[in-house]
């Protein structure tokens, strides 16, 4: 047997890999129920069964129809914006929403092939203020604005 579409042969294992997983971790974590009373494994257990179905209809497809190679991957910005994820995480409570968003912003525009920082900083004050707007003011979350020491 032949692989004609090596991209949909990835990505069909990709779902059932993942669709797997999610299922059978629901299934031993938590009670299954019925379909007239559901527990709380039966929804994440029937979304991981589509999704290994739906990855063995892609799988299936990628051994009959011919499809494209699989690209050449970048690990750079996988690895900068997971990187800026999470220090806006852990930098929240220290350094307030803008120490954290400015985290965010700078390490994750870094990740990319064109890094400027005239972009990075309009795209930073206008994220600031959303988020200040929203969360802040319409929401009323209590967000830290400044660092600890400045509060």
């Amino acid at each position: 047997m032949k692989i004609k579409s090596p991209k949909d042969f990835w990505s069909g294992l990709m779902f059932i890999a993942s669709g797997a997983f999610f299922a059978i971790w629901a299934v031993t974590h938590y009670q299954m129920g019925t379909a007239v009373r559901m527990g709380p494994a039966y929804f994440p257990a029937m979304l991981g069964g589509l999704l290994v179905v739906l990855g063995l209809m892609i799988l299936a497809g990628s051994l009959a129809i011919k499809g494209p190679a699989v690209p050449h991957f970048f690990f750079r910005p996988l690895i900068m914006i997971s990187l800026g994820l999470v220090l806006y995480g852990y930098l929240m409570k220290p350094l307030g929403l803008v120490g954290a968003t400015a985290a965010l912003v700078y390490v994750g525009a870094f990740g990319g092939h064109e890094f400027r920082w005239k972009e990075a900083t309009v795209l930073y004050v206008i994220l600031i203020l959303f988020s200040w707007l929203v969360f802040v003011k319409g929401l009323s979350l209590p967000f830290p604005l400044w660092p600890e020491a400045y509060s």
